[in-house]
């Protein structure tokens, strides 16, 4: 399936479908703030207590094959100060799939499932998190309207 976008304040997002999952880039997301790179702002965003609260959620919600035995150890370790945590590690060590983490120059970079994606852009700036929602709820408006007028036909 062909990767959808959505523009928000001037920034294209990348949607991904994930087998039946919209995965939202996390990486383009980190690209509205001007103040750090991406890979920095989401690595310091899963080093913050309340959003491996939320993953570790997210992931037994979701997850049958959670690795939530290695979560202690995990989060002794992604709260030491010298510690950076990536997605992978998190994907790796726990088993998750709510991220998704993908090498390549186009198609790279940190997704996220869209329920996490908007946890992520909440971090970020809760203002943000609103118009990506808004954008989000209306490119899915219209996808169900052209399927709808698919079936019709």
């Amino acid at each position: 399936m062909a990767k959808k976008k959505i523009t928000v304040k001037g920034l294209t997002i990348r949607i991904e479908q994930i087998k039946e999952d919209d995965y939202i880039s996390l990486t383009d997301i980190a690209k509205q703030s001007e103040k750090s790179r991406p890979g920095i702002l989401i690595s310091s965003w899963m080093k913050n207590s309340s959003t491996l609260e939320y993953l570790e959620a997210w992931e037994r919600m979701h997850n049958p094959n959670f690795k939530s035995n290695h979560l202690d150890a995990f989060k002794i370790e992604a709260t030491k100060n010298r510690t950076i945590i990536r997605p992978q590690k998190w994907i790796e060590d726990m088993g998750a799939i709510g991220l998704q983490s993908k090498k390549g120059k186009y198609g790279g970079g940190t997704w996220g499932h869209v329920d996490i994606a908007f946890n992520f852009c909440y971090w970020l700036s809760p203002t943000f998190q609103l118009f990506v929602t808004k954008e989000f709820q209306r490119l899915k408006k219209e996808e169900f309207s052209k399927q709808n007028l698919a079936w019709h036909l």
